[in-house]
């Protein structure tokens, strides 16, 4: 054997540049590949982050007037209050005065219904239901059934889909 075939393969400066930029390059496209990671991250963030806003800006603009709406209720329930307790035989005397508080009432239910406030108006005999009323008393009362409502107090408001107060009801405790 000669000399040249019994010695180890000589290693070509080329080839080692060849697999230095190979390596070079896997660098770059691992680099590469983090980089669009984080890119889609920060893209996915921000797309959450403007879903989050666009929500929160419909919310606060349904129920931004929540505390306003709670504050006119007992306007509300005074004007009520007010038609209903003028007697019967005062009634014709004071037509303009019940007309006038009528159209007061009238004027503020529209608005509050513009508003996306609407009521909540249990008639007896209608079943209770904890979502929407408030029991202020329970009672046996003949013909009816437990569960059932069997006064309504005052009426309870929805602002859109949200209870802004519980209709406050009594309700029957018979047991058949």
């Amino acid at each position: 054997m000669s000399q040249e075939e019994t010695a180890s393969p000589q290693v070509e400066p080329e080839d080692v540049e060849v697999s230095a930029g190979e390596s070079e390059l896997e660098v770059l496209r691992a680099e590469r590949d983090e980089l669009r990671d984080k890119f889609m991250r920060v893209l996915a963030d921000a797309e959450n982050s403007r879903k989050r806003a666009e929500r929160d800006r419909k919310e606060a603009e349904m129920y931004g007037g929540t505390r306003l709406a709670r504050d006119l209720l007992p306007v509300y329930d005074n004007l009520n209050r007010a038609i209903q307790a003028i007697p019967e035989e005062s009634r014709e005397a004071s037509a303009a005065l019940i007309e006038g508080v009528e159209l007061t009432l009238r004027e503020l239910t529209n608005v509050m219904t513009k508003h996306g406030v609407t009521p909540v108006s249990p008639a007896v005999g209608d079943l209770f239901d904890p979502q929407l009323h408030q029991a202020m008393f329970e009672a046996p009362l003949p013909g009816t059934k437990a569960g059932q409502i069997i006064q309504v107090m005052t009426e309870g408001f929805l602002l859109h889909d949200r209870l802004l107060r519980p209709a406050q009801v009594g309700v029957s405790s018979n047991v058949g």
